[in-house]
């Protein structure tokens, strides 16, 4: 897609500093750097969110994730942990609508990342939560 940076970044005519390609995917630097090491893992097909994969895709895209996580871990003792992101949809914080899955590099509790969950146990009752859970099992595909 032309108009699409990641796209751009694939075909080569916008420059990154790539850390791992295949024929499949590309794994480069983010320029925002939210933390020293930050990098995005994008398929090479376009497509806009996890919710266009297909199967192959999805294996093609996902396995390479262990590997990407080990080697930025590796790659400086102080790292303590990785926050591994994918957003999407505008909602979810999803800014460029090419596939892309974060990993955010964790040195301490204060670097300038933070993800918060809010904890809303005490609205939902077990029947809520079955109900819950019953519809998105009724969407499961095989």
């Amino acid at each position: 897609m032309a108009d699409c940076i990641f796209c751009q970044i694939i075909n080569g005519d916008i420059p990154s500093v790539t850390i791992y390609e295949d024929d499949q995917v590309k794994a480069f630097l983010d320029i925002s750097q939210g933390t020293p090491g930050h990098t995005l893992l994008v398929p090479k097909k376009h497509v806009r969110d996890i919710f266009e994969y297909d199967d192959q895709l999805a294996q093609d895209v996902f396995r390479h994730v262990p590997l990407i996580a080990r080697a930025i871990k590796a790659s400086n003792p102080a790292i303590q942990g990785l926050n591994i992101v994918n957003n999407n949809g505008e909602v979810a914080y999803q800014s460029v609508f090419h596939s892309h899955i974060h990993f955010v590099p964790r040195y301490t509790d204060h670097d300038d990342f933070a993800m918060t969950f809010k904890d809303n146990s005490d609205k939902y009752t077990n029947a809520d939560l079955q109900q819950i859970a019953d519809n998105i099992k009724a969407h499961l595909e095989d």
